[in-house]
């Protein structure tokens, strides 16, 4: 990550008291429990999407709590695994706003590299125990990025999805950026108003309004992730 701009802002939130504190959970639980996603891969998202690339801000809430899931982006699973249900009806909705075609996997990479940042309020979890971290220090870092994003001086779209998701809407400026709110993709909340929101045609007509490329939504085959 050295020559990722987002490293000289981890470092100095890494010096602060709060994620010392952090530190020594998450640590203290890779040693005691099973946690997700690998420790290596806990900051993928900044790994992936440079701080200068940032088109999209998807918010999540904590990774996958099963195995081989979880690889450090929100919403995202390893090549092979199969789709969770939040996932699915994530690619329903796009397959129904743009006809983008259902993928065999849940590979967000692809986003990841065109600027889509998928970054989860709280990074680490138990096995089997959502938001098992959470109320842990996870939430003021993931906010302080949210507050470092928001400050760029180009416009970005803020894709808030469920509750967690859109409790941080009020930390981001509405004159610079765009902010779409939905209920969650959840099977539990998917037709209260995720589907149907329109939120992948409206950030790429929104990317191209303000003279940006838009994002293809679309993913390779799981078999070209096999072949690397």
């Amino acid at each position: 990550m050295n020559h990722n701009s987002w490293y000289p802002w981890l470092q100095e939130e890494f010096r602060q008291d709060y994620f010392r504190k952090l530190a020594a959970f998450v640590h203290e639980a890779y040693e005691t429990t099973t946690v997700y996603p690998p420790k290596v891969q806990v900051f993928s998202a900044f790994e992936n999407t440079d701080y200068p690339d940032i088109k999209v801000v998807i918010l999540g809430q904590d990774p996958y709590p099963r195995p081989k899931q979880a690889h450090g982006m929100c919403f995202s699973v390893n090549p092979g695994i199969p789709l969770p249900p939040s996932l699915q009806n994530i690619f329903k909705e796009l397959h129904a706003e743009l006809n983008v075609p259902m993928p065999d996997n849940g590979y967000l990479m692809p986003w990841a590299r065109q600027g889509v940042f998928l970054l989860n309020t709280v990074l680490t979890v138990q096995e089997g125990k959502p938001l098992s971290h959470a109320g842990r220090g996870w939430e003021t870092f993931t906010d302080h990025a949210i507050q470092k994003i928001n400050e760029a001086d180009r416009p970005i779209v803020f894709l808030l999805w469920g509750r967690n998701a859109r409790a941080k809407e009020g930390m981001i400026d509405h004159q610079k950026h765009l902010v779409l709110c939905a209920p969650h993709p959840s099977p539990l909340s998917a037709n209260y108003g995720f589907f149907g929101c329109g939120h992948f045609a409206r950030t790429n007509a929104y990317l191209k309004e303000n003279g940006l490329e838009p994002i293809s939504w679309e993913l390779p085959h799981v078999e070209v992730y096999r072949r690397r």
